[in-house]
């Protein structure tokens, strides 16, 4: 086997590793490899012809045309208030119990995480949003910050998520079947979360308590906030998750619906501006065009990396770990986990995930169920410390005088249970 496959795959790694931006660690990677492999004969430059088509193949891609649509469904929803709305109300509805604060914020991190579409979006805006109002409820500092940055990573997995729009298309399943597959985890999930809520604050009374008498809001106004204010979202929800899951819409065309969705309920909430608008499409441009400058950056990577075989050193050596599928399923979710610390969920989609897959169809790994793992994995390297990247933009909106190991302590007991899940969930993609 040619040393220039594994001196490229950690070359492009050590680049990345540097700080430098990835799409063009990828393509500049390639470029330098392509343009040695070909000086000394171990590369064919006629491969490159290719990159132009698969460019304009990427640019084309009828899936991916999911991702804006999702990203300014959420953006939509969040800049014009609906989902600080959504999370005071809920937050009333179940605020005379103990603990039900915190479990409307994981209910509303399971409504909303998924219409961002994107970790850092859905866990700074958690953390904007609920945690001064739960934190002058009296509820304690390190249960407030875990369940903020759990509830902020339910995006990851809860349908209809960015993460699995991308999953399905760098690992060739469909996106429905992803979608109906990933329910199930996402429902595990959230209801483990609000059993540990509910019976920590029935032990504890003092680290989640009610809400006081005089912030209650009961009989009509409560009423009436609800059907105004979770009613209109949860519909949409349904609506754009129904369609997809019916068969009726494509998943980027329920996108479509969504993005129309969530400026109809804007508009009637009266809170759709010009600059609501303008910030919404400002950060779906931006993520938008760092995708696709990551996914021509990865094509032109994996095309060169193919060239010198780097793709059969990745299979052959995937494929002789001691164990078969289940020391596969462990070697690969290890090695994601890790770098989940260091790069974030596309880069690691675009690099790492078409290289396991042929080797994971080999071990005959049910490819849907390994998008899921690896989905659930990454939802728990950004959650454990010290380099899980909620954290850090968790750190990023909360006051100085909250020290970073009390979000550290928060988030234990959910990377617990998120492990649990996991461990679940590779069982299941075992053949």
């Amino acid at each position: 086997m040619s040393i220039w496959g594994p001196a490229m795959f950690f070359g492009v790694l050590a680049v990345i590793f540097t700080g430098f931006p990835v799409a063009f660690a990828l393509g500049g990677t390639a470029l330098i490899f392509a343009l040695g492999g070909a000086a000394v004969g171990a590369f064919d430059p006629v491969l490159l012809y290719a990159m132009p088509e698969r460019t304009f193949g990427t640019m084309s891609n009828s899936t991916l045309l999911a991702v804006p649509f999702f990203i300014f469904m959420g953006a939509v929803l969040e800049k014009s208030k609906l989902a600080e709305d959504l999370l005071e109300t809920i937050g009333m509805l179940f605020g005379r119990f103990r603990g039900g604060l915190a479990i409307g914020v994981i209910l509303v991190g399971a409504l909303l995480a998924a219409a961002t579409g994107v970790v850092g979006a859905s866990v700074t805006a958690m953390g904007l949003i609920s945690l001064p109002v739960m934190l002058r409820n009296g509820y304690q500092r390190e249960a407030s910050l875990g369940t903020i940055a759990a509830a902020g990573t339910l995006g990851q997995i809860i349908p209809p998520s960015i993460v699995l729009i991308v999953l399905g298309d760098q690992m060739g399943v469909s996106v429905g079947d992803l979608f109906r597959a990933a329910v199930l985890p996402g429902l595990a999930l959230t209801s483990a979360y609000v059993v540990y809520l509910a019976a920590l604050a029935f032990f504890r009374a003092d680290i989640a308590p009610a809400l006081s008498l005089e912030v209650r809001v009961s009989g009509p106004p409560l009423l009436r906030r609800v059907l105004v204010s979770i009613l209109p979202p949860l519909v949409l929800m349904v609506v754009v998750l129904g369609s997809i899951f019916a068969g009726i819409a494509t998943p980027t065309e329920a996108g479509a619906l969504g993005a129309v969705g969530a400026m109809v309920l804007a508009t009637l909430h009266r809170s759709l501006s010009l600059e609501s608008v303008r910030q919404a499409l400002e950060e779906t441009s931006r993520l938008t065009i760092m995708v696709v400058f990551l996914l021509i950056g990865s094509t032109a990577f994996a095309l060169v990396f193919r060239g010198f075989d780097g793709d059969l050193w990745i299979e052959g050596m995937l494929t002789g770990i001691p164990g078969g599928a289940l020391g596969f399923l462990v070697v690969v979710n290890l090695v994601v986990f890790l770098l989940g610390f260091f790069i974030d969920f596309f880069e690691i989609a675009f690099i790492i995930v078409p290289l396991v897959v042929p080797a994971a169809r080999l071990l005959g790994v049910d490819v849907t169920w390994l998008g899921i793992v690896l989905a659930v994995n990454l939802q728990t390297s950004f959650l454990t410390p010290p380099f899980g990247f909620s954290l850090f933009y968790l750190r990023g909106v909360t006051p100085p005088e909250i020290g970073t190991t009390s979000i550290y302590r928060g988030v234990v007991p959910f990377i617990v249970i998120q492990l649990v899940v996991l461990s679940v969930l590779v069982w299941l993609a075992l053949p």
